[in-house]
């Protein structure tokens, strides 16, 4: 079951997460749905022999408003983030819904057991790390992290992301015919 997105807001509520959180994850589901209609427009870029892109656009939407869902959650022992939001997902019977939110988080990237395989996965993925409160790209959300006086695993695993996190961005822009500046003039500058 997919929740829509009046169900995902009774959930915020019912969670109480965070108005900023709010923010965030808006943003983040208004890019991941454009990424989506562009992969339905125009999938003629794709190297000979690839199928079709087909992407379940209510899945990554309901995927990208419900990511963080956990993030005012008390997480029972042995959670982190998004483990909890995993759970509350599947409880709620949003199975669909929590392997995505499963593999958002920064790290999943570098394993391969957790890294974002199916396209609804990816775009969620790519979506959230190009996000802060609004729009802001990979490498300004990367830069953002940098600042923040992280312990020397978490610059590590920084690292190691970025040029993984990078690659995506590659992948989804090749198959959306898209690039960063299409963007910021189709969605940040718009009333959207």
């Amino acid at each position: 079951m997919i929740p829509t997105r009046d169900h995902c807001y009774v959930l915020f509520d019912k969670f109480k997460l965070p108005t900023q959180k709010k923010i965030h994850v808006e943003e983040v589901a208004k890019l991941a749905n454009y990424f989506v209609k562009k992969f339905a427009v125009d999938s003629s870029c794709l190297p000979a022999g690839k199928a079709r892109v087909s992407v379940d656009a209510k899945l990554v939407e309901a995927a990208a408003l419900l990511h963080d869902i956990d993030k005012n959650v008390t997480k029972r022992p042995g959670e982190r983030h998004p483990d909890t939001a995993v759970r509350i997902l599947n409880e709620l019977g949003f199975t669909e819904v929590a392997e995505v939110v499963r593999r958002h988080s920064l790290h999943a990237i570098l394993d391969p057991r957790l890294a974002p395989r199916t396209w609804e996965e990816k775009i969620v993925y790519l979506a959230d790390k190009m996000t802060k409160y609004e729009i802001i790209g990979v490498d300004h959300r990367f830069k953002l992290w940098y600042r923040e006086n992280l312990p020397a695993d978490a610059v590590k695993q920084l690292d190691a992301s970025f040029p993984k996190v990078k690659a995506l961005e590659q992948e989804i822009y090749q198959v959306g015919k898209i690039n960063f500046t299409d963007i910021q003039k189709e969605l940040q500058y718009s009333n959207t």
